[in-house]
């Protein structure tokens, strides 16, 4: 089933997985055991950290009592810093449609996609990692 919104699997992964280690802050967790609880693939779930570790988001370690942790404190990462990471920066006062240019003297939504692409804008900004501790 389509949404209006979408989230690719990459940054859906990010913020669960982010999500786990508020949970289990100041703990680590290996990619394996963090693949059983997503259901998804250690293979992407590996890139995804990857990518989280190279943000400075999480650090990782080697052995078998390593893994990854958190490197920033949950209340700091908002939803919208782990979607620039993995999609691309987003300018919230630009067209909603992706257009430079636009050939009507005025917006044809009358600015209605414009009001909804800034509301989910502040709903990723506000949300943050922490507001998923506690949560399963």
């Amino acid at each position: 089933m389509n949404s209006l919104v979408n989230i690719s699997e990459g940054t859906s992964l990010a913020i669960h997985g982010l999500g786990l280690l508020a949970n289990i802050a100041p703990g680590r967790i290996n990619v394996k055991s963090a693949a059983i609880t997503l259901k998804a693939s250690e293979a992407h779930l590996a890139k995804v950290f990857g990518k989280l570790q190279k943000s400075g988001m999480v650090s990782s370690t080697r052995g078998p009592s390593g893994g990854f942790a958190l490197e920033k404190e949950p209340r700091n990462i908002s939803f919208m810093d782990v979607y620039e990471i993995f999609e691309a920066p987003i300018n919230p006062e630009s067209c909603p449609m992706g257009r430079s240019y636009c050939p009507f003297n005025s917006c044809l939504f009358e600015g209605r996609i414009h009001k909804v692409s800034m509301e989910i804008y502040r709903i990723m900004k506000d949300t943050t990692i922490s507001d998923l501790k506690g949560k399963k």
